[in-house]
């Protein structure tokens, strides 16, 4: 590697260089977007106009983050066992993996003849025949001209000749891309190879120890080197096209005396919280909150849905001009729409606390003693209005690339709200709602959480709080996405993707420090694959994303920027974001997966010993969920139409964006042995290796057909619940026979479609592993309509996409407007419900069918595939 090319650690500041204006001492080198690291790392601390702007950084020099230590990479002798125990061989070759074993050992002896053909000459060959009465010739005779000709040629059909010898005897494999395809291995050995490598050193443990050692909020110098870290070992384990992506997007950063929360009147009570954790590593705020400084009467509204709301006005209890008390979780379980909901109902500004009937002490024992928030944790989170604009709020619809000058304002941003808001803990809430008993009405059931606590609404002789959140805002603040591609050998336009982000509000051991280290395991192993020989099909994409927390950023605007590159070669996008908090296995996903998922659960050990996740999973009525807009799946799966799947490990409530979600926490409660990590890590790999190398995409649309029919019943019971309540009686019925019409076309064409898996299959074993070129071909064009199926599923008329939310395409996945992150069917027929505009649901039933039948037809538009000839 030449010295334009080599990579270059940059050093980890000081707290005191970290948050000065000077730029970093360090070799400037070019990035992806041609900026050097000086102008990227003076680009995170820059100051803002007015001489203020200091996000969060790291603290400490901690040198360990500029090396690969834990992820050491196998010896020579490892490697040599590793083929042997994969038994890898050519299916249609008499040869055994001794064969195997011998190519590699060869491999590397005639490496140097590979590499010096131009240098042999046909002298040197002549000494090894010096018995044989070669034919003499009188050159004199002959035109010089004529000679050179001849010898040449003579060299080249010897040189060929003994080439054709090596390779037919298979001696010479050129070790890594014979024929462009690579070595050819059993598919059983790979899954063994995967599930006997998965954290065999412990390196799971050793990643996320990495990862957790300081705070990586999304912009932050923090989390720039933590991705320096990440693109290092994507290098080490020699994936190729190795990037730093940057976007420059809107985001906010808390001042350390910026923040208030108090209670200024009367003067007996006055009080002032806390704000920060005891054991404070980043400060305590939200992302893409509104800068402000409010003061009104404090007024206790639940969980701040819009519900909630109306039962206070329906007691006589207004909100107008007051500071509203809401805690997290319940009945609305996003946070930026708590704060909407308030902001609607009148209020100045919203404080959102955890409440320990949710995730503290009422549930069990606290951390440090156990997994529960403790009560001076406080959950930061964003509140950025992710199911009304996603990615950038000031670039709702296009890419922030460096070079975008395209920018709204963020007081114009649909997904920003209007008023301030700063979460708090426990420990402060109790101060709050103490002050306010006696006042407005005692509310009980679902009103009340933690016992011995009265919960009072408050009212307009509430006392009065001032709310303060000063903070430096960057409109054009960089980010890195880290991405890295295993290039396929047959369809390398086809992609499958596999994302983790990397940026968390703290030190993130669980969100999202387990799927980070579970996804470099994953990486590594992949890695080691490569090496020893074995090339997927279809390419494989890793991506560790940035900004995350903040509204799904770096997803978005990469998928923004490729939009329609990914409509075309994006096959699946493989999430996971928590990989463990708990020991229980969930996924949720497009129903494509469904099929392919329970064979991989079914050969992954559950570690608590019940056989294997497949059988518990199988036990559940969980089963896949729907996706809502939790995590970075949604551009993926909601823009462009690739199909997406979100798995973890979940169990119950811990210190959830908080900073003692760190390794402390996981080392003790989440998962002590790691096992779990290790159970998530084989089934992401074997998934990946399924869908990236298997023939025929493992694909099933007969198991869409079926989830189709579900997802219209409950359709159905939303809107029936909806028009008998009690704001919306006698409203009119909807009639969704449209929708089953589609969805019967479905099942039929899916049905036919599927015929060809068995015909494939059928011809190739019957042949003995032959695949004739038209069946191939065949074999293509069945993997291009699977894969294209989903975005057939795109709204993608001109205005086409939610009403309002043109972003969002997918007409049967997409987050409801009032609905953020639980699962969603036909949102646009489900918001038309809400508001009761019924006329308009009518329309996009018919407008939905239409869409679902022409994807359906378009399994089988162009020939019916028929059993090839012998």
């Amino acid at each position: 590697m030449d010295s334009k090319s080599r990579y270059e650690h940059l050093p980890i500041p000081s707290y005191e260089e970290a948050t000065s204006s000077r730029p970093t001492s360090s070799q400037s080198r070019v990035g992806p977007e041609e900026i050097s690291d000086d102008a990227e790392r003076q680009g995170l601390l820059r100051n803002d106009s007015h001489g203020n702007y200091q996000p969060p950084t790291v603290e400490s020099a901690r040198g360990s983050l500029d090396s690969l230590d834990g992820l050491e990479q196998e010896s020579e002798e490892e490697r040599r066992r590793d083929i042997e125990q994969m038994d890898i061989e050519d299916p249609l070759s008499d040869t055994s993996s001794n064969r195997s074993l011998l190519r590699y050992q060869l491999s590397k002896r005639f490496s140097s003849i590979t590499n010096s053909f131009s240098s042999l000459s046909l002298p040197s060959f002549r000494s090894y025949f010096s018995n044989i009465p070669w034919p003499q010739i009188n050159y004199q005779q002959l035109d010089s001209n004529r000679v050179v000709i001849i010898g040449r040629l003579f060299g080249v059909f010897l040189i060929m000749g003994i080439l054709y010898v090596l390779i037919a005897s298979d001696v010479l494999s050129f070790t890594r891309n014979r024929m462009g395809m690579g070595q050819m291995f059993d598919p059983e050995s790979i899954r063994l190879f995967i599930q006997n490598h998965m954290n065999d050193r412990g390196g799971i443990q050793a990643n996320l120890k990495h990862i957790t050692d300081f705070p990586h909020i999304a912009g932050t110098e923090g989390n720039y080197v933590l991705g320096e870290w990440v693109a290092e070992s994507f290098k080490a384990s020699r994936l190729t096209e190795v990037s730093m992506e940057r976007f420059d997007v809107y985001l906010n950063y808390p001042r350390k005396d910026g923040r208030r929360v108090a209670i200024v009147e009367p003067e007996e009570l006055k009080w002032e919280a806390y704000l920060e954790e005891i054991q404070e590593q980043a400060l305590v705020f939200h992302g893409h909150s509104k800068s402000g400084d409010v003061t009104g009467r404090l007024v206790y509204a639940n969980f701040g849905s819009r519900e909630d709301f109306q039962t206070l006005a329906d007691k006589g209890i207004s909100v107008k001009d007051a500071i509203v008390l809401v805690r997290y979780y319940g009945s609305q379980g996003d946070r930026a729409l708590k704060v909407k909901a308030a902001e609607l109902a009148g209020a100045v500004g919203c404080i959102i606390y955890s409440d320990p009937s949710q995730d503290g002490f009422v549930q069990g024992p606290t951390f440090p003693n156990g997994r529960f928030m403790p009560d001076d944790a406080v959950q930061r989170g964003a509140v950025s209005l992710m199911s009304w604009v996603v990615g950038d709020v000031l670039t709702p619809g296009w890419a922030s690339t460096p070079a975008n000058k395209e920018h709204l304002r963020p007081e114009d941003s649909p997904g920003l709200n209007k008023i301030p808001s700063l979460p708090i803990s426990w420990n402060d809430a109790k101060h709050l709602l103490n002050s306010i008993r006696g006042h407005g009405v005692q509310m009980t059931e679902q009103w009340k959480g933690t016992p011995q606590t009265e919960y009072w609404t408050g009212d307009g002789t509430s006392p009065k709080v001032n709310l303060k959140n000063l903070q430096d805002e960057e409109k054009k603040q960089p980010i890195y996405n880290v991405v890295g591609q295993i290039k396929g050998w047959e369809q390398p336009q086809k992609r499958i993707i596999v994302g983790n982000h990397r940026d968390a509000w703290c030190t993130g051991a669980a969100d999202p420090g387990s799927g980070t280290a579970v996804m470099l395991e994953v990486v590594r192993i992949f890695g080691l694959l490569t090496e020893l020989g074995w090339i997927p099909r279809r390419t494989i994409e890793f991506a560790s994303w940035d900004g995350e927390e903040y509204n799904l950023i770096g997803s978005t605007e990469h998928v923004e920027n490729r939009e329609a590159e990914l409509r075309n070669e994006g096959v699946a996008y493989l999430n996971v974001d928590v990989g463990v908090s708990g020991t229980e296995f969930r996924a949720a996903g497009s129903p494509v997966f469904e099929k392919a998922l329970v064979r991989v659960l079914d050969r992954v050990w559950d570690p608590s010993g019940a056989g294997s996740i497949g059988g518990a999973w199988n036990n559940s009525v969980q089963g896949l969920a729907g996706l809502g807009a939790g995590s970075d799946y949604v551009a993926f799966q909601d823009i462009v139409g690739t199909s997406s799947i979100d798995m973890f490990f979940k169990g119950e409530e811990y210190p959830y964006h908080s900073c003692y979600d760190n390794f402390e926490w996981m080392a003790k409660f989440g998962d002590p042995e790691f096992f779990y990590h290790k159970a998530m890590g084989e089934i992401w790999a074997l998934l990946l290796f399924e869908l990236a190398d298997k023939p025929i995409i493992p694909f099933d649309l007969n198991s869409y057909a079926k989830a189709l029919d579900k997802y219209i019943n409950d359709l159905e019971t939303y809107a029936q619940a909806k028009a008998n309540s009690p704001q919306k009686r006698d409203s009119p019925s909807l009639d969704l026979n449209p929708l089953r019409n589609a969805a019967s076309v479905l099942t039929e064409q899916a049905h036919a479609f599927h015929s060809f898996d068995g015909t494939w299959r059928d011809f190739f074993f019957g042949s003995g592993g032959f695949e004739s070129g038209s069946l191939a071909i065949q074999r293509i064009e069945h993997n291009e309509r699977l894969a294209h199926f989903e975005t057939d599923l795109l709204d993608l008329a001109e205005g086409g996409g939610l009403a309002n939310r043109t972003q969002f395409k997918h007409v049967l996945f997409a987050p409801q407007l009032w609905s953020g992150y639980d699962e969603a069917f036909f949102p646009a027929i489900r918001d038309a419900v809400d508001e009761g505009h019924w006329d308009y649901a009518a329309e996009q039933v018919k407008k939905i069918a239409g869409i679902m039948e022409t994807a359906a037809r378009n399994l089988n538009r162009v020939v019916e595939h028929k059993k090839p000839d012998r």
